[in-house]
């Protein structure tokens, strides 16, 4: 891998079984990271699983966990990473399965592009685009979570029921970009793809299938589509907690990836809301040391003055002459993406903010929004339901550290989640009261 080219992180969204895992897969057989004789022993594999070949051959490359095998459908975050010609691509599949929503939320806020995945295929666009689709739930978090560039892929090209059909493609395509329009995306600058994870077609290769498509592969319109965002280095330190460790002849060792600013070797530091200082002794990265770690980078450093009990996933490390912000309460933006019913005042969920969870209470309804123009429809509504956009004031039922996400963009987003399932995702717009 060259670390002379610039870096992004590649989120893949899409309605689950809609072809991601094969589409990705392949596309890193056919750049040569994963070899023919590896996915065909995968093959072997499934078969044992009872599984059919066609539908999970390329797929098996991305599904690394046994349960995930076992299950038939991605899980975990896959990270894999590829190389163009103009850049350094970490791929993040984000699972497709509605419970996995909360793995999305913690894999898109760290994306810096998307590639959304929608099957050609009859019956399958129908159900990811429709109401409660999760394609349509991927497209509305992507929008909220700031990811704003991205490729279409429109899978599956090569189905029975399509035939690599042109009609079928711009029936699919102008469904998709009706959805991107709706949250805000400027569709002028999508390009929309017709591929085949399982033939391959358009992904490294122009396809020979249709003819009628004049435009680029897959990987040559990620090039010419993205740009490296540029990273927040001039910002106060910011790194979210994701575990952390009790290294023998070492010490203390939290986790995490640096969300702003820089991490450097004898810097002080605090943890929030533990309100713990320490020191940082070393940093590592894939077990290399380094003297400093910049936005993006995910590292372990051993702190002096810290013990293993003090401090614990979902406290942030900033420095201590700017330490990291805990609040009290806070005006969130949100999107209702799913709810069976309505909520109200007083409605007490989960909030996920990068690695923290912690219950907070919908205190007060300020506003209902529409969430294709976030024009306020209502002031002071009695009640929200699915599909609505809103403005809330929240309060966490114990100290949580975020920041504004005008000020901290990957620290001010967050998603909302009640019976196995998210409920909504916003950005803090403004806090209100600090603890």
């Amino acid at each position: 891998m060259s670390a002379e080219k610039p870096h992004l992180n590649l989120v893949v969204c899409g309605h689950v079984d809609h072809g991601k895992s094969t589409s990705v897969g392949r596309l890193l057989v056919e750049k040569g990271y994963i070899t023919e004789r590896e996915v065909e022993a995968h093959k072997v594999e499934a078969e044992k699983y009872g599984m059919r070949i066609a539908e999970v051959k390329y797929a098996w490359v991305l599904d690394k966990l046994k349960e995930e095998r076992e299950r038939g459908m991605t899980i975990d975050l896959a990270f894999w990473k590829f190389e163009t010609d103009k850049y350094f691509y970490t791929i993040i599949d984000a699972p497709g399965h509605r419970d996995f929503v909360k793995n999305m939320i913690t894999g898109t806020s760290q994306a810096d592009a998307g590639l959304l995945i929608v099957s050609a295929k009859k019956g399958d666009y129908e159900a990811g685009i429709g109401p409660g689709g999760q394609t349509r739930e991927h497209v509305f978090l992507m929008r909220t979570l700031g990811v704003n560039q991205i490729v279409v892929g429109i899978t599956k090209m090569d189905d029975p029921t399509v035939k690599f059909d042109q009609e079928r493609f711009e029936e699919v395509k102008n469904g998709a970009q009706d959805l991107l329009k709706m949250v805000g995306y400027d569709i002028s600058k999508i390009p929309v793809i017709p591929i085949s994870g399982w033939t391959g077609d358009n992904l490294t290769q122009k396809t020979t299938n249709m003819p009628w498509y004049k435009g680029k592969t897959l990987i040559d319109s990620f090039d010419e589509t993205f740009t490296v965002p540029a990273k927040p280095l001039d910002k106060p330190l910011r790194l979210p907690v994701q575990d952390v460790y009790t290294i023998t002849g070492v010490g203390t060792v939290p986790v995490g990836r640096v969300e702003t600013g820089v991490l450097k070797v004898d810097d002080k530091v605090v943890f929030m809301p533990a309100n713990k200082t320490g020191e940082i002794k070393s940093i590592e990265t894939h077990h290399t040391l380094i003297k400093k770690a910049e936005p993006g980078d995910n590292v372990g450093f051993n702190i002096r003055g810290i013990g293993r009990d003090d401090i614990t996933r979902g406290d942030v490390c900033g420095p201590a002459d700017a330490p990291p912000t805990v609040v009290k309460e806070f005006i969130g933006q949100i999107v209702i993406i799913h709810h069976p019913t309505a909520i109200a005042q007083g409605y007490t969920p989960v909030l996920h903010a990068h690695t923290a969870t912690v219950a907070c209470e919908f205190a007060e309804l300020l506003q209902k929004l529409d969430p294709r123009t976030g024009q306020i429809v209502e002031e002071k509504p009695a009640y929200l339901k699915e599909g609505d956009g809103a403005v809330v004031r929240f309060r966490p039922l114990r100290p949580l550290s975020v920041e504004a996400y005008s000020e901290f963009p990957p620290m001010g987003r967050f998603a909302i989640r009640d019976m196995g399932t998210t409920i909504a995702a916003g950005i803090i717009k403004e806090i209100t009261e600090k603890a």
